[in-house]
């Protein structure tokens, strides 16, 4: 009897535990709702799937067979037009710049032909030619152990490295030029504006060439020790030469050069060696002492020594057929190349092997010294014709 009491008392007071703990669980629920959570929604919802009866199985229809498979009906049938593969998308198409051509007229510009025709003696290719009998002399005179010297390259000091040359128009205003040398000298006018290119620049103290090419009627103007003066130039002398011809100076007649040449057609030029990869003339250079004579077609010695071993002006040399080129530069061996061919013609006096060119900021002078790694004697002079002597 007393074990139903208690039992009785523990189901009471374990009922009011219950009660209690609902009254705290839903008083939580009420606060969580007023502070806006959706914690009253979750619990609730939990709560309500724990009492929620489990709902009737839902009774789902016998699979179809093949036999009982729906039919649906497809429609009228459509005619697709054939499939056509897309064409792969194409890359724009970009209009090429046209490429700029080079200036024709200006200091130093690109010259596409050669200067002189075909025939004239710069352009003869003489590596077939036969050795002089005084080769081996002359060349121990002038120095078989000196190097050649490219007399050519990047502006130096401030002034350009080389002869320079200027292409002018044909209307190009022609001014008076006064002469220490007229006789000698062709008169003019010349179309030498006041702002020419000299060698050496404004300020040189050398033979201070200037050299003017009148594209439009291919002629050749050049003076020499040329100095702007009030309306014209004043010059030591100078020359001029119609390139359409193989017309030479006047036996004993000097030009802006010693031995009576033109001096454009045989520089080395930036235009043929690193443009055009090629030189199709004879290059023209200097030695120390010379001798009192020419051969053609050179027209004016410079010198009163009549020594035999030393150098006549006109006199042209060439490198060697058999010297090896290969190790060096491009801008080396298209030089190297036109020695073997076309040679150089000794047209003034001044430093030993001493090869001219026009100047260009483009040179790159480490590359084009290469040169001087050929001697005096791997050169020999080409056979002479009839030497002039006064």
């Amino acid at each position: 009897m007393e074990w139903g009491n208690a039992m009785r008392d523990f189901r009471v007071f374990f009922a009011g535990v219950l009660f209690g703990l609902g009254l705290a669980v839903l008083g939580y629920l009420v606060a969580e709702q007023m502070r806006g959570t959706g914690l009253k929604a979750r619990v609730v919802s939990r709560i309500a799937d724990a009492v929620r009866p489990a709902p009737e199985p839902e009774t789902l229809p016998p699979p179809k067979t093949k036999d009982t498979a729906e039919i649906v009906d497809p429609g009228p049938k459509v005619d697709l037009p054939p499939f056509v593969a897309p064409k792969p998308t194409e890359e724009p198409k970009v209009a090429k710049t046209p490429e700029r051509e080079p200036p024709k007229y200006g200091p130093n510009v690109l010259i596409e032909k050669r200067l002189l025709p075909d025939d004239n003696p710069w352009n003869q290719d003489i590596s077939g030619e036969p050795v002089d009998p005084l080769s081996d002399r002359i060349i121990a005179r002038i120095g078989a152990n000196k190097p050649l010297h490219p007399e050519y390259g990047a502006p130096y000091r401030g002034a350009p490295n080389g002869i320079p040359y200027l292409v002018v128009k044909g209307n190009q205003t022609k001014v008076p030029v006064e002469f220490r040398y007229a006789e000698e000298s062709d008169p003019g006018p010349y179309p030498v504006p006041a702002n020419a290119p000299i060698e050496g620049g404004p300020n040189g103290t050398g033979d201070r060439h200037v050299v003017v090419l009148d594209r439009d009627n291919w002629m050749l103007y050049e003076l020499f020790n040329a100095f702007p003066a009030q309306g014209g130039w004043r010059a030591g002398s100078g020359a001029i030469f119609n390139l359409k011809t193989n017309s030479l100076r006047r036996a004993g007649y000097t030009s802006a050069d010693a031995a009576g040449l033109p001096i454009l057609p045989g520089l080395v030029r930036y235009d043929e060696v690193m443009v055009k990869g090629e030189i199709n003339h004879a290059l023209r250079f200097t030695v120390g002492r010379t001798r009192r004579a020419f051969v053609l077609p050179a027209t004016h010695f410079a010198s009163d020594r009549d020594d035999a071993d030393l150098p006549p002006m006109g006199m042209r040399v060439r490198l060697k057929a058999d010297y090896d080129i290969s190790g060096f530069p491009k801008e080396s061996q298209v030089v190297l190349r036109a020695l073997k061919k076309y040679g150089m013609f000794l047209a003034d006096n001044g430093a030993d092997w001493f090869i001219s060119g026009a100047p260009d900021g483009r040179w790159n002078d480490e590359r084009t010294h290469e040169i001087k790694k050929v001697l005096g004697r791997d050169l020999e002079v080409v056979r002479m014709g009839r030497v002039f002597v006064p």
